[in-house]
């Protein structure tokens, strides 16, 4: 028991010295729980976090996920996330950076997705958000769009759909009246 008083003595000690020479910085709980999440991350392989400023802005972060199936195979598509300060009671905004033909992303790379938005519970976490993109990939929905024209097509055409997500991703090709820069990773096709 004394021992535990000594280490718990001790970890003050060295939290007082750090916040006089000004190194600590109180975390907001949205914060401790995004640290959670990330810590407990569990993606499906095609799945890819990285934080372009660095591990110390948890805040903000991307996800790239570059499919090996279904109409976006071999394509790579970037996510920004931003976590505001009040998660997990509101959702984190989600932008793709990668001009995309897809139903459910329009070409600004706003993301139709009911759980960041009227869906959205504090039960949720960041795993469920990548899941969920993940699957609008493997699933692409036209109930739900923001891109009405792909839906469309999709739901009528789903092999012109899926000849104009191929050229979508090759890139340097106009596609529904949009460029769309070439975004393919690799041969899966």
């Amino acid at each position: 028991m004394i021992r535990l008083f000594k280490v718990k003595e001790k970890q003050k000690e060295t939290a007082e010295n750090a916040k006089e020479n000004g190194l600590v910085k109180k975390q907001s709980a949205g914060e401790l729980r995004l640290h959670r999440d990330i810590s407990e991350l569990n993606m499906p392989e095609e799945c890819k976090i990285s934080f372009p400023n660095g591990k110390d802005d948890l805040m903000d972060f991307e996800i790239t996920i570059t499919p090996y199936r279904g109409y976006y195979m071999g394509g790579g598509f970037v996510f920004t996330f931003k976590v505001p300060a009040v998660y997990p009671h509101e959702p984190p905004k989600v932008k793709c950076k990668t001009k995309i033909y897809h139903p459910n992303i329009d070409l600004e790379g706003n993301t139709c997705l009911n759980i960041l938005r009227e869906d959205w519970k504090p039960v949720l976490n960041i795993n469920t958000v990548i899941y969920g993109l993940y699957h609008l990939f493997t699933e692409p929905n036209h109930e739900d769009p923001l891109n009405q024209e792909a839906a469309d097509l999709l739901r009528d055409n789903p092999k012109l759909f899926g000849l104009n997500v191929r050229k979508s991703i090759e890139g340097n090709i106009w596609v529904g009246g949009a460029h769309f820069p070439r975004c393919k990773t690799g041969d899966f096709y």
